[in-house]
């Protein structure tokens, strides 16, 4: 995905990477995705963006291969959600690395305003992006829930790939 220049072609990984990952409503969409919130009307309210700034982004996740559009019936009405490719399950570390990062250096504006990556296989929240601090098993979209204090009292098992 273009952002304000295209460095999908640089020498360096880090610029291809953020050719695709570098815009935060992109990484906003695919957390609502991994929270398995890949309706565009529930992303819509969820994230209070503007119609166009959502299609794009999500036009540009496609088009990257992060995410891709599954049919759904909505009440006879044939509808299109967002789920995460192979390839979207891979960021997982990358957003866990802001949520980890985030939570060390930055204040929440309350008590509720906190995100924390949980092993659901010890039930341990971890400090590291890729692997769990209580036990060293890998984190992966299967085996990681998310405990946003925002949106419930309970972590929520992540989406993985469709």
């Amino acid at each position: 995905m273009v952002l304000r220049s295209d460095w999908s072609q640089r020498n360096c990984s880090m610029a291809r990477g953020l050719d695709i990952l570098g815009d935060p409503w992109s990484l906003l969409v695919l957390r609502e995705v991994f929270f398995g919130n890949g309706r565009f009307d529930a992303m819509r309210s969820r994230l209070a963006v503007a119609d166009s700034v959502l299609t794009r982004r999500l036009a540009g996740l496609v088009e990257s291969g992060l995410l891709e559009k599954k049919a759904y019936d909505d009440g006879g009405r044939a509808r299109q959600e967002y789920v995460l490719t192979p390839k979207g399950e891979d960021a997982l570390p990358v957003l866990n690395a802001v949520v980890l990062w985030a939570e060390k250096h930055l204040p929440a504006p309350s008590d509720q305003a906190h995100m924390y990556v949980i092993h659901s296989g010890c039930g341990q929240r971890t400090s590291s992006a890729d692997t769990c601090t209580g036990c060293g098993e890998r984190l992966t979209a299967e085996n990681t829930s998310w405990h946003s204090l925002t949106r419930t009292d309970a972590p929520v098992q992540l989406s993985t790939a469709a």
